[in-house]
């Protein structure tokens, strides 16, 4: 059977708080790895901040957006009754040219009738 030998040294044993981990002791890890943690909330919470400001902006950008969609609908509306209003006076101007101008040919035709039967009464 073979006899089971126990190395003696002198050395303590480790001591966790005292290991290294890249050059750093447990202390110092911890005290990095906070500074990191406090780090990466800070910025969590900057990141938070801009994105809430962004997400306000986004809603204000939004209601300007239907504000204006709506003011095109009034307008294209009241343009749409300008529209109607314009082709009846054109067609209300269009008849009362024409009128005039029967008149203005029966005028003509009768200050014509007038001359020809002056003109054999003169002669």
């Amino acid at each position: 059977m073979a006899s089971a030998a126990a190395v003696v040294t002198n050395q303590p044993p480790p001591d966790n708080r005292h290991r290294r981990h890249h050059g750093r002791t447990d202390g110092e890890e911890e005290i990095r790895l906070r500074k990191k943690n406090e780090e990466l909330e800070r910025e969590l919470r900057e990141s938070l901040l801009r994105e809430e400001k962004m997400r306000r902006e986004l809603q204000r950008a939004w209601e300007r957006v239907r504000v204006a969609e709506e003011a095109e609908e009034r307008l294209c509306s009241q343009m749409g009754e300008l529209e109607a209003e314009a082709v009846d006076q054109a067609r209300g101007f269009q008849s009362r040219v024409t009128s005039l101008m029967e008149q203005l040919s029966q005028a003509h035709s009768k200050l014509h009738q007038c001359q020809a039967a002056a003109s054999l009464n003169n002669s």
